[in-house]
């Protein structure tokens, strides 16, 4: 399963609208014991791990549990004071263990189980490059319309939502920044570049930003996956290839991934939140989920920390009035069931299959408090095959593709999503990792047409303005006579489509 976007959500025991500093305590605090221990020996051999320990606000318990974090053999990498989030490395095996005893420390643990190395995504399936002969075929078809990209007769997703007429009213303002916080962004594409924003870029790798020339950018060409969400945002209505849903608007990236495995550690996306936040960011999209754990158990003192730190994090940039989106994962699962099999954690080391209740063990960051989870449709406004979905899970929906059953009368014929790729070039991906910059997108839009808006405002009108088309009344998508999805709910919400498809036209007017 693919970290880039099988993603799920759930309601935590923590109510959407609690503030900030109420939400840093709706995880159970550990005993409150001495304030630190005596220093600790460790093996020259031993693992080094990261861990993020999660404490008090306070300066004076930050500053204790620094202390304590020495004493037991760690290393502090960043400390998050706004949030109480400190990023730390230890070879020490018990460092976990003594550090939740520390007085001030409510949660603490690994955010991997393999040690560290020397220095997770939701797209569906390989990526398809677009060949010369194919862009030659699909700029013939464009150039019927003045209006049109050259590669705009394939991107039936605009049209869907309604992008297309959207921009010719309001394109975006360039004082609405959206940032991908994915793989990386190709900032030099050129349907990106005249759009992208350094300075709300960085690489959060780690969980320190790194702010330099360039570090935003890919590792390597095969890292195409956010130059791929970041056009689909935000390309340039520029004469160039494709158009983004909010052309008009800027569009960042916050670079979270491991150069040398490409995982999404909870560190970096703590890293990441904060940043956005920091640097006046009005949306982020979340395309992917945070390693090692598809579902975190909030039974496990490691996996509660990485809940706790991620969502501490979250609600910071939902506070600052940063609208988050995730994708809601390719798994074609019920996000509402009573249990599901997990079978791909921890995805660092060595997965264990657990059947676990997506009530109680959360996917991060879809299923944390106020983050907009969205489902993906194909060109026939149905949810496509691979989509999970969920009642009460879901809360709107938007193109991602279906290359199976949903076939667009386009040049390439093409079920599948075309958007920018490194290197200048452009390649069709599917999956929930795509539906979400769509919603992204329109949500770019809704802050450039109400600029006071607040985070949750934003939110609101994206719900109120989606347009659902109910449940469809049979879901047998390969006609073998046996329903391949059950949708839950009615015209106004159901589990398919939440509040319905997202529209980037009513967002304008």
């Amino acid at each position: 399963m693919s970290r880039l976007r099988s993603r799920r959500r759930l309601a935590l025991a923590v109510p959407v609208a609690l503030s900030l500093t109420a939400s840093l305590g709706f995880l159970p605090s550990a005993a409150s014991a001495a304030p630190y221990a005596e220093p600790t020996a460790q093996a020259a051999d031993s693992p080094n791990l990261s861990y993020v320990v999660n404490t008090k606000v306070d300066r004076h318990t930050i500053a204790s549990v620094k202390k304590a974090i020495a004493a037991a053999g760690g290393t502090v990498v960043i400390t998050y004071d706004k949030i109480g989030v400190i990023v730390v490395h230890s070879a020490n095996p018990d460092f976990g263990a003594q550090i939740r005893a520390v007085r001030g420390v409510q949660s603490a643990g690994a955010t991997r189980t393999s040690p560290l190395t020397p220095a997770g995504s939701t797209d569906e399936g390989a990526a398809q490059l677009l060949t010369k002969e194919q862009a030659e075929k699909i700029e013939a078809a464009s150039a019927g319309d003045a209006a049109s990209e050259p590669l705009e007769a394939d991107q039936w997703d605009l049209r869907a939502i309604g992008a297309d007429k959207a921009a010719q009213i309001n394109p975006g303002s360039k004082k609405v920044t959206v940032a991908v916080i994915d793989t990386g962004v190709d900032d030099t594409h050129p349907d990106i570049a005249p759009n992208f924003s350094a300075s709300q870029s960085a690489n959060c790798d780690g969980g320190v930003p790194d702010t330099t020339e360039g570090a935003w950018r890919p590792y390597t060409v095969d890292d195409y996956h956010g130059t791929h969400v970041a056009g689909e945002i935000a390309a340039a209505r520029n004469g160039i290839g494709v158009a983004g849903v909010a052309p008009g608007v800027k569009v960042s990236s916050i670079n979270v991934t491991d150069p040398s495995n490409g995982l999404f550690y909870p560190e970096s996306v703590v890293c990441a939140f904060v940043f956005a936040a920091d640097h006046g960011v009005e949306v982020t999209n979340n395309s992917y989920y945070v390693d090692p754990w598809l579902y975190n158990c909030l039974d496990d003192p490691d996996q509660k920390a990485i809940v706790d730190a991620v969502n501490r994090a979250s609600l910071y940039a939902q506070k600052k009035g940063t609208v988050n989106l995730a994708s809601a994962g390719n798994s074609n699962d019920d996000l509402d069931a009573d249990s599901l099999v997990d079978d791909s954690s921890p995805d660092d080391s060595t997965p264990v299959t657990r059947t676990i209740d997506p009530h109680e063990c959360f996917d991060v960051p879809t299923q944390l408090p106020g983050v907009v989870t969205v489902s993906a449709t194909g060109v026939n406004n149905l949810k496509s095959y691979y989509s999970s979905y969920g009642y009460g899970v879901v809360d709107v929906a938007a193109p991602g593709g279906d290359r199976l059953y949903q076939i667009p009368d386009t040049p390439s014929k093409n079920g599948r999503i075309l958007s920018t790729m490194p290197n200048n070039s452009y390649g069709f991906l599917q999956g929930t990792s795509m539906a979400s910059p769509h919603a992204a997108g329109v949500a770019a839009l809704l802050k450039s047409t109400h600029p006071h808006a607040s985070a949750a405002q934003i939110q609101a009108l994206l719900k109120v303005q989606a347009v659902n088309p109910g449940c469809p009344d049979s879901y047998d998508q390969n006609g073998d006579g046996t329903q391949d999805a059950t949708c839950v709910g009615g015209k106004r919400v159901n589990g398919f489509y939440g509040f319905g498809i997202v529209n980037a036209l009513r967002a304008v007017k």
